[in-house]
């Protein structure tokens, strides 16, 4: 179900065990290769295919393109709310529901610098409703929900999406080629170093001087299917677990 193509009479029908899908992603540089919506279009893509197998079971709302993109904002083009803004803005859009008696919400990320922001979200309002005991308030990111494209592409060069890399490169070739510029000129950007195992704070322009992190002179679009297919299946997994859930057990 959609929310934009409902009027409030039917959402408010609905089972408050009706599991809410809230996708954001992001409108950031994704080097000199692929458009700066990338992020967008493919949460948009994987989320629409997951949607078409169970649209009855799940309530998704549209998706939330403005991300926290700080740390790309010395390439043009790159947009962002300032990470405590975005916080109190995942906050409220997941407390609207929360307001309507909703229990079972997901935040569906597609943007790295988003997945912190929104842990902390759903922390926050988990300790603000402590007193409710029917509460699912969950984050994923559909890249680490433990699919693994490469066991089941083994051409693929990556072992892990980066950024504006071979996964995201040969994804936007599956669904808009036209929008991919010549990757034949590209070369690899080590995407190790820093301070690991700690954790180095960064900006983009850190690690890569053209914005992409990675290999995506490998993409294909045929890599880039699997990859669909690959994460579609591990947010449809974890929408029917949402969907399961007995409303009390902390395992889901």
């Amino acid at each position: 179900m959609l929310l934009q193509e409902m009027p409030w009479s039917k959402v408010d029908a609905l089972s408050r065990a009706t599991p809410v899908v809230i996708p954001v992603a992001a409108l950031e540089q994704h080097g000199d290769h692929l458009p700066v919506f990338t992020d967008s279009m493919l949460l948009g893509e994987v989320l629409r295919r997951a949607h078409e197998a169970m649209s009855a079971k799940v309530l998704v709302t549209p998706l939330q393109w403005l991300g926290n993109s700080e740390h790309h904002l010395d390439f043009p083009g790159s947009m962002s709310a300032s990470p405590r803004v975005y916080l109190d803005l995942l906050r409220d859009m997941v407390e609207n529901f929360l307001f309507h008696g909703f229990n079972r919400i997901l935040i569906l990320n597609g943007h790295g610098g988003n997945i912190v922001p929104a842990q902390q979200a759903m922390f926050e309002l988990r300790q603000k409703y402590r007193a409710k005991n029917d509460l699912l308030l969950a984050s994923a990111t559909y890249w680490l929900l433990g699919g693994e494209p490469k066991k089941v592409d083994p051409t693929l060069f990556q072992d892990q999406v980066l950024h504006a890399c071979e996964y995201e490169t040969s994804m936007v070739m599956r669904i808009r080629p036209d929008l991919v510029e010549d990757v034949t000129r590209l070369k690899t950007i080590d995407h190790t170093g820093g301070i690991e195992p700690a954790h180095r704070a960064w900006i983009t322009k850190d690690r890569t001087d053209r914005g992409h992190i990675g290999s995506p002179q490998f993409a294909t679009p045929e890599k880039g299917e699997t990859c669909f297919r690959v994460f579609t299946q591990d947010v449809l997994r974890l929408l029917e677990r949402m969907v399961d859930w007995d409303g009390k057990t902390w395992v889901v």
